[in-house]
């Protein structure tokens, strides 16, 4: 899923100092999960303004709801009275769902409350880490189902750098070398055999370096009937 995180509240302050009246919409899927920017989170930080801007003097008016997904027009056209009823959204989806409300309410300010981080998943209670890049080319089969794309500092394909010390990042002694989670786990396979194959330099196209990307299902689109 997608993780999030909440931005500095002086910062979500400043960007809707000018407004009166705004929106604070939250999504309720990924920063749901993640506790970014759900419901829940959508009553604390609407609190908080109001407070902060009532010790300024200047009263903030905002109206709370949480859509399912920001990022999909069947979620966010039903709240389109809501929108034109505030001087401003503050959007607390990822960027995408920040986007998705930008281009379907084109005259609306759409401020974003959170920075997305990363794809990731939870490993305990409150602990998200990364586990996918999104590159467009996975390599997951030949390594153990370890990504050496998210999880190598130094997105390393072919083995380790070798200045990782007992098993930890040199990078970041904080986290495990992705290389040597990929060994032992291939090890543990019996698989070691895999790492011989030396593997292409990377082609970044595929991750963005192309421009923005699209994907086409055909077998789900509508076909476009000349009248």
């Amino acid at each position: 899923m997608i993780i999030a995180d909440r931005k500095p509240f002086e910062e979500i302050k400043a960007m809707v100092a000018p407004f009166n009246r705004i929106l604070v919409l939250g999504c309720g899927t990924c920063v749901t999960v993640d506790f970014s920017g759900g419901e829940k989170q959508v009553g604390i930080l609407a609190a908080e303004l109001r407070m902060a801007r009532q010790l300024e003097g200047k009263p903030l008016e905002t109206v709370e709801y949480t859509v399912q997904r920001q990022c999909e027009w069947e979620f966010i056209d039903p709240i389109a009275e809501m929108v034109r009823g505030v001087d401003a959204v503050l959007s607390m989806a990822c960027g995408v769902g920040v986007q998705a409300m930008a281009e379907r309410y084109p005259d609306k300010i759409i401020l974003p409350a959170l920075n997305t981080v990363m794809m990731g998943m939870p490993i305990e209670a409150g602990v998200f880490v990364e586990r996918c890049a999104g590159c467009g080319n996975c390599v997951l089969a030949i390594t153990g189902g370890i990504c050496p794309i998210a999880r190598c500092s130094k997105n390393l394909l072919n083995g380790p750098c070798g200045g990782s010390q007992n098993g930890k990042c040199e990078v970041n002694p904080e986290i495990e070398c992705a290389w040597q989670l990929i060994y032992e786990k291939l090890k543990s396979m019996g698989r070691l055999d895999v790492l011989l194959e030396i593997v292409e330099p990377k082609d970044w196209r595929p991750a963005g370096g192309g421009g923005p990307r699209k994907i086409l299902r055909e077998e789900v689109m509508i076909e476009k009937v000349e009248v």
